[in-house]
């Protein structure tokens, strides 16, 4: 086990900026998962530290000891990849013994090396089976061992779900953070699956634009995201426009005014206001919202019933359209298209934000 620090890590593509001014410090034993759309850095940042690219600029630590000028081989780290990489000509037990007879170690100790490790990861009593006679997530399986079995101080995975059929990556997401909980090893793991990022890790770092939009446990990126960047990537979020009246503050949409939340909000410049989609409630005018709630007026739009929850879409007076997200309600079901309706949200359940998203730090 071993703790990461990366310090003004710097990596450009000819003349683009694929990563710039990364900083990270990844504690011993965590699970830190870096989380972003296609093109926003991660995979690169991920293949810098295991030695596959050479940075521009900036260290990278394990343990203490800087690597970043090392070759991939002797930085003691394991990868497992996107695409399984397992030796379709090896059995299952040579697969994961391979890195093991690469550095000469005794036969006696590979053998018990990999039976320890494919109990791991339950795949025992496959030791003689050959990769086609393998599904996909016991073929991923295979590339986990064969990464860890040598023992690395940090583990990386670069989107090792991504060709799992979505049950399968449901299932083999725990057994993944099961397997790095007992063996206690450093795991940076690269998605672009936000829910496989906030189910699985200690730490959740958002990437956009080769730049660190923020880094903080799970709970904290989904409830109290750093921009706009964040709160619209990670999880649904409804955006309403917020009107400025001198050191007054309102919802566009209408509502009682949020001028006393104003100290949570930019100081200058145009500003929305984030709502999560299950905070919102949509009342007839049989039943009155909270008492407290900011309550706005619109017409419904759609409602979708969808098993264990409805979700109910309506456009407010303003021309904003809003999504709630709830338990059932036939009351609600129940309305035609075009009925006027109120949505309502706890005032405590506004973010703002600066209205703007770019490419850079946000």
């Amino acid at each position: 086990m071993a703790s990461v620090e990366i310090s003004g890590l710097r990596k450009l593509y000819a003349d683009v900026v694929a990563l710039e001014d990364i900083n990270l410090s990844i504690p011993t034993g965590s699970f830190y998962t870096l989380l972003g759309p296609s093109g926003c850095g991660k995979t690169t940042l991920l293949r810098t530290i295991a030695g596959f690219h050479r940075q521009n600029a900036g260290s990278i630590a394990i343990d203490g000891a800087a690597i970043e000028n090392l070759p991939a081989h002797r930085r003691d780290v394991g990868m497992v990849f996107q695409d399984y990489a397992v030796f379709p000509h090896l059995s299952v037990e040579d697969n994961v013994a391979f890195g093991l007879r690469q550095r000469k170690l005794p036969a006696a100790e590979v053998r018990q090396r990999v039976g320890e490790v494919l109990e791991v990861v339950q795949l025992g009593a496959y030791a003689k089976r050959m990769p086609h006679e393998l599904s996909g997530g016991q073929q991923q399986r295979v590339g986990l061992a064969r990464a860890i079995v040598i023992k690395p101080k940090v583990l990386l995975m670069d989107e090792p779900l991504s060709n799992l059929d979505a049950r399968l990556r449901v299932d083999l997401r725990s057994e993944l953070r099961r397997i790095q909980k007992e063996l206690g090893v450093t795991t940076i793991y690269v998605t672009h699956d936000q829910e496989e990022a906030l189910a699985m890790s200690d730490t959740v770092c958002v990437m956009y634009g080769g730049v660190i939009q923020q880094a903080a446990g799970p709970l904290d990126i989904y409830l109290r995201p750093a921009n706009r960047f964040v709160a619209t990537f990670v999880g649904a979020n409804n955006f309403l426009r917020v009107a400025r009246e001198g050191a007054g503050l309102s919802l566009v949409s209408g509502g009682a005014p949020v001028t006393d939340l104003a100290a949570a909000a930019p100081p200058s410049g145009d500003l929305v206001a984030a709502v999560r989609p299950e905070t919102v409630s949509v009342h007839t005018d049989g039943t009155p919202p909270p008492e407290g709630a900011i309550a706005i007026p619109a017409t419904l739009r759609e409602v979708s019933f969808i098993g264990r929850e409805m979700e109910v879409f309506v456009t407010t007076d303003a021309g904003e359209e809003i999504k709630a997200v709830s338990r059932p309600d036939p009351a609600i079901i129940a309305q035609p298209e075009g009925a006027r309706v109120t949505v309502a949200t706890p005032r405590d359940g506004l973010i703002f934000f600066a209205d703007s998203v770019t490419g850079g730090r946000i």
